[in-house]
């Protein structure tokens, strides 16, 4: 996909030195010129995995008194999604303010493009002290220090909740400024430790400051912290409608969707093993319930130190979770489970217990946390807008009405094809790129569960086209499609004999009992098995 990218862009360096000529040359404003009001700090606290319905306030099964309580004292982003549901190029997306089309990180591996700019860069300019702690995981398994950031904490890949002997033999390790330190205790504790130590005793208190929270949690395998492990156990675990393998659940779907059912990514063979998706689901209940004590420590330290009312703090999920709906588990999917994430603010000077209804997204979070800080030209590269004005309850007469989504086939899970889509208020439209199956369209308003696939009713033809086009529109960058893709007038050639031959079966080797010792070796390279006699 990158060699794609950069043979397809010749352009590329050009555009990297015009974004840096203008990091360096961007004016730095105050927020109000008459009356000096100095930038405010900002925290910024990225969950991974965190879905939307993932609050207390929206279902009563949780406890998360602490989201609750900034919520209720900020606003609430009812409609928020990511632009992909995947974590590095959804982070890269945070960063960057970019879609993943542009900013080239197209899967948990690829590293971003040499020159990227990421949004702490303006605000080391415009005089903040930053920080970033917790999961970066983008760019493969290095936790090297990256540009932006005055402090630096980090670990290789996804971490570990507690303290473990890895494959090469180290305990867990944290990157702190270029020294790598051992893991001590519960990750989600430990990240907040630390945090609360930058901001107390290592910052210079005469910045103001840009804290960057990266929370592992609460990634699969979900592992709560020791005084959790029984919170929930009485809980009524719910299993979506959607999951039940039926004519009429199916039905309209498209084929790859009930064959990832029996897959890593479905309810039958979840992670190839016998999981417990009801029991999964209470483990990642309790596993944010530390994620709800971090913010909670935050906020009292802000309030103890009287900088409550001078700090911006914003919770965000970098992507969904399926956990049953349409048969499915995981991400990756463009269905509402998947693309759609919690995000709760409380700014300073904002509208109190405020719900926004217009759809904010990942390339937002860029933008605005720019205009909180008084940078008011914004950078070109970036895709999205800021969220102030909505959050001050201000009508944005020109706010986006439809969000372009985007998931690109990785090898190594190949059930999920490329995924396009673009999501109005009203209606979602999903493509699938490189597989012959069915194209999606509903009527998200009338059919939030997305149960009824509209794409051939003839009374949605021109929602349709306008949808198509929309999403044509969207993945190019200056007129120029990252990947070959061709402007989609009609379903094309796909219709097969009614009463001929059936679909093909998969490999017979393929086919598994469930309980075989090689059901992750997908995950080894092919040359390490061949050097272990393993081929």
């Amino acid at each position: 996909m990158q060699s794609l990218m950069a043979s397809r862009r010749p352009w590329g360096k050009l555009y990297s030195f015009l974004v840096a000529f203008t990091l360096l040359n961007i004016d730095v404003v105050a927020a109000n010129d008459n009356e000096q009001i100095r930038p405010k700090n900002i925290i910024y606290i990225l969950t991974d995995d965190q879905r939307f319905d993932e609050l207390g306030f929206i279902n009563p099964v949780l406890d998360t008194p602490n989201m609750d309580q900034l919520a209720a004292k900020g606003v609430h982003f009812k409609n928020a999604f990511v632009t992909t549901a995947l974590c590095s190029p959804s982070r890269a997306s945070i960063l960057t303010g970019q879609y993943m089309h542009s900013h080239g990180v197209v899967d948990n591996n690829a590293p971003a493009k040499e020159g990227s700019i990421y949004f702490p860069q303006y605000l080391q300019k415009a005089g903040y002290q930053t920080a970033f702690i917790g999961k970066w995981h983008m760019g493969g398994h290095h936790d090297d220090p990256q540009p932006g950031f005055d402090y630096w904490l980090s670990f290789a890949g996804q971490g570990d909740y507690y303290p473990k002997k890895n494959r090469n033999g180290k305990v867990s390790q944290f990157n702190i400024n270029g020294k790598h330190v051992k893991q001590k205790g519960y990750i989600t504790d430990e990240l907040t430790d630390y945090s609360l130590n930058w901001l107390a005793k290592e910052r210079d208190t005469s910045k103001p400051f840009f804290l960057y929270l990266s929370h592992k949690a609460v990634h699969a395998n979900f592992d709560p912290a020791k005084r959790h492990r029984k919170q929930y156990s009485d809980a009524d675990i719910k299993i979506p409608d959607s999951q039940a393998d039926t004519p009429e659940n199916y039905e309209g779907k498209p084929m790859w969707v009930k064959n990832q059912r029996n897959s890593w990514h479905g309810v039958d063979f979840p992670y190839h093993s016998d999981l417990d998706v009801k029991e999964y689901k209470r483990q990642y209940h309790r596993a944010l319930s530390a994620v709800d004590d971090s913010l909670g420590r935050l906020t009292n330290w802000l309030k103890a130190n009287n900088l409550e009312d001078d700090t911006a703090v914003i919770l965000m999920g970098d992507n969904g979770f399926m956990f049953g709906e349409h048969g499915l588990i995981d991400k990756r999917n463009a269905y509402e489970e998947s693309m759609r994430v919690p995000l709760v603010a409380y700014i300073p000077g904002a509208k109190q217990n405020h719900v926004v209804e217009e759809m904010a997204a990942n390339i937002d979070i860029a933008p605005t946390i720019l205009d909180i800080a008084g940078i008011k030209e914004k950078p070109p590269q970036f895709a999205g807008a800021s969220l102030l004005p909505l959050a001050a309850g201000k009508k944005v007469a020109d706010w986006r009405d439809t969000l372009l989504y985007e998931y690109y086939w990785e090898f190594n899970f190949p059930s999920t094809p490329t995924t396009f889509a673009v999501r109005s208020n009203d209606f979602k439209l999903i493509q699938y790129h490189g597989i012959w199956d069915t194209d999606e369209l509903y009527d998200i308003k009338n059919d939030p569960k997305e149960m009824h696939n509209l794409i051939d009713n003839p009374e949605y033809l021109a929602v349709k086209i306008k949808l198509r086009k929309a999403l044509f529109e969207r993945l190019a960058v200056d007129g120029e499609h990252a990947v070959p893709y061709t402007k989609k007038w009609s379903s094309g050639a796909v219709f097969r004999q009614a009463d001929r031959s059936k679909a093909a079966e998969f490999p017979d080797h393929w086919l598994r009992k469930g309980n075989e010792k090689d059901l992750t070796k997908f995950f080894f390279r092919d040359n390490k098995k061949l050097k272990n006699g393993n081929n």
